[in-house]
């Protein structure tokens, strides 16, 4: 009898789950299925442009080998926007959960404080990112910041930790995400709503048991907090690596759209595009298979 029930809240919650997502499976069906196979059978063909619109010639494989070995920039583009990526998601993920970690608990103006950790969200929209990379009041005082940053504390001790080598690859990372902490913080604003929701779920007489146990905060934290919303992790660090391989000042992406607009080459662009996809499919895949070895399902 209590299977039944089991079973039957499940597809209760499921069926919730995919009316919630209806409109943009619907909408994806309808708009986006059919220019991905025209962009996919476009990346094996040359493509020329006239009056008479498209004309496309199967080549199979070429722009794929010219990717890989002809093209002096793809290849080192995509190895550096690994690396780029690998480091800021790691630092977007530690910042928006600590910054979650505190907005969740108990102290006067916490509505205010998380209104303003919401600010990210609409700041990270596409026309604000838009109007922030092409003010060119907002550009100059970028390029004052970053001639003025050799001065500062944070480059003084880079050039310290340097001279004394210690690490020195090591610290050129974690001084290029200190330095990039804005960047960071304005890719945080939905993680952090979404462990704060996360967070808000665990059910305080948990802690308060911990803490009859003689448990420690550390160990609460280790113990409960991160079991409880490890799920969430692993969908917090999917939308972020997302969200970082579709930046508008993404090498390839800047690249793609510069063979396709400028070059006027839509197969290799689409050649392009779809080697970035796989690769960025592959890193989910992989990344997602080592975390969800440690989430915590509950009912």
């Amino acid at each position: 009898m209590m299977k039944n029930k089991h079973r039957g809240l499940r597809l209760r919650r499921a069926m919730a789950g995919y009316l919630f997502i209806s409109p943009f499976i619907i909408g994806f069906l309808v708009f986006m299925v059919k220019p991905l196979f025209q962009s996919l059978y476009m990346s094996f063909c040359t493509v020329t442009v006239s009056s008479g619109g498209f004309s496309m010639k199967t080549n199979w494989f070429s722009n794929y080998v010219k990717a890989f070995t002809v093209d002096p920039e793809f290849n080192r583009m995509l190895v550096e926007e690994l690396q780029k990526m690998l480091v800021n998601s790691l630092a977007t993920m530690v910042f928006s959960f600590f910054v979650a970690l505190m907005l969740n608990q108990n102290f006067k103006g916490r509505a205010f404080v998380r209104a303003i950790f919401f600010l990210p969200v609409i700041l990270s929209s596409g026309v604000l990112v838009g109007l922030e990379y092409n003010n060119s009041l907002l550009s100059g005082m970028q390029e004052v910041i970053q001639k003025s940053m050799s001065s500062n504390i944070t480059g003084v001790l880079e050039e310290v930790l340097q001279n004394f080598n210690v690490g020195s690859r090591l610290t050129e990372a974690v001084f290029s995400v200190v330095n990039k902490v804005y960047d960071v913080a304005i890719a945080s604003g939905i993680q952090i709503i979404i462990f704060l929701s996360g967070l808000q779920t665990i059910s305080k007489s948990m802690y308060e048991a911990a803490d009859i146990e003689g448990c420690t905060k550390w160990e609460g934290l280790w113990k409960i907090t991160f079991p409880m919303i490890s799920s969430l992790i692993l969908v917090n660090w999917i939308y972020t690596i997302i969200d970082f391989f579709m930046k508008t000042d993404n090498q390839i992406m800047g690249k793609i759209s510069d063979s396709m607009i400028t070059d006027m080459d839509f197969g290799f662009s689409s050649a392009l595009a779809w080697i970035y996809f796989g690769v960025t499919i592959l890193i989910i895949g992989i990344s997602s298979l080592i975390i969800s070895k440690g989430v915590y399902y509950y009912e």
